[in-house]
């Protein structure tokens, strides 16, 4: 058994698995790094990768970290009534009654900064406003991805996120909202996720990320130009960045904050970064319930498969004891997981086995609580989103 089997087996003896783990030493050593690569930009964190309040909590009360990034409009609006005092939404939204709530709430009002890349998602934000009573703050997203041209065609690198891309684009939309009373554009958002979101697994990927990243550092000035002529005023915030891309983000003079959420848990699709070294902090439990067969072991549970392309990167690893694989042909189960490898031959039913998720925040669904370990001690046990009954899509 590895150290770290080890040491989670000590911190959660006697406790009923599948269970959820945090270990704390690892997420505050993630978080300080997070802050270091900032290099003095204050760091928003990404609620969706986190989904343990207990959590989001004790990441703000450090020092460099300033706001969460929401992922619906329903969670911006609990963190408020929980005492967050600045939430920006990280995507649209047209849930109509949540908006009305928004702007009946002079507290929420004043916290919650609305994302749009659409004038259809403004004119929901101004008749809220208009029934609600109080105005609302909205972000222009700006597609971040990379544009190259190819002879007669253009090749798209990156998610496909706003319309809004080139600096007519963003001016074109801020009049439009300068003319529907009621709503103020408080920033833009810029989220390169070619160069965020993507490992450095090849030279072809690294040379996309400083293409991506030369791009952004001229186009970033260029939209907020254009937006400023526009509203004839600065923007107070300006949004870029992820747990892959800190530093260039956080390098150009234009962005007033950066966010990051994954990074502090440092799930295994963020194993492949240069940027910095994996600090895993999240993890699950398994125990075992059968030995079918010489070199294999059957897990309870444990198809937690993240979303985003069917791939075996989207599958979660077994990491303790070390030596152990999913089998080929049935993965990550709903209701048990075979394991294979040489590992294998020293599990004995009732034994545990500790994975990672391919993703950040994901996971958390899964469970009503997380442990949060310090060593191989149980520090404090904490309602996951889920725990508190709060399931926002």
């Amino acid at each position: 058994m590895s150290m770290l089997g080890t040491r989670l087996d000590a911190a959660t003896k006697g406790l009923p698995a599948p269970l959820a783990v945090v270990d704390l030493d690892a997420l505050e050593a993630n978080a300080d790094d997070l802050v270091r690569r900032a290099a003095g930009v204050p760091v928003r964190v990404a609620s969706k990768s986190v989904r343990v309040r207990a959590v989001l909590e004790a990441v703000l009360a450090r020092p460099g970290f300033a706001g969460v990034m929401a992922y619906s409009l329903r969670e911006a609006l609990w963190l408020v009534s929980e005492g967050v005092q600045d939430v920006l939404m990280g995507y649209p939204t047209v849930a109509e009654g949540a908006l009305a709530e928004l702007a009946s709430d002079p507290v929420a009002a004043a916290a919650v900064t609305l994302m749009v890349d659409d004038v259809l998602q403004v004119d929901l934000a101004q008749r809220a406003a208009a029934s609600g009573g109080h105005r609302l703050r909205v972000c222009l997203d700006v597609d971040a991805s990379l544009r190259i041209r190819v002879g007669p065609l253009t090749a798209h690198l990156g998610v496909r996120r706003s319309p809004v891309h080139t600096p007519h684009d963003a001016a074109r939309l801020a009049a439009e909202i300068l003319r529907r009373p009621g709503v103020e554009i408080r920033g833009v958002m810029f989220y390169e996720a070619q160069v965020a979101g993507m490992p450095d697994t090849s030279l072809a990927v690294r040379a996309v990320k400083r293409a991506s990243v030369a791009d952004l550092a001229r186009r970033r000035s260029q939209v907020l130009a254009a937006v400023r002529d526009v509203l004839g005023r600065d923007l107070e915030l300006v949004n870029s960045g992820g747990s892959g891309s800190l530093e260039t983000s956080s390098a150009d003079p234009v962005v007033t904050e950066v966010t990051a959420g994954s990074g502090l848990y440092v799930p295994t699709l963020f194993d492949g970064y240069r940027a910095f070294a994996p600090r895993p902090a999240a993890y699950f439990g398994l125990d075992v319930v059968r030995v079918p067969a010489r070199g294999f072991a059957t897990a309870a549970g444990g198809g937690y498969v993240a979303s985003g392309p069917a791939s075996r990167s989207r599958l979660p690893r077994p990491v303790a004891p070390g030596g152990l694989a999913l089998t080929g042909r049935e993965g990550a189960g709903e209701v048990q997981t075979p394991l294979r490898g040489a590992a294998s031959a020293d599990l004995r039913i009732g034994d545990r086995v500790w994975f990672r998720h391919a993703k950040a925040g994901e996971v958390m669904e899964r469970f009503d609580q997380v442990h949060l370990v310090r060593g191989d001690v149980v520090e404090r046990v904490a309602p996951t989103y889920r725990g508190e009954q709060r399931a926002f899509g």
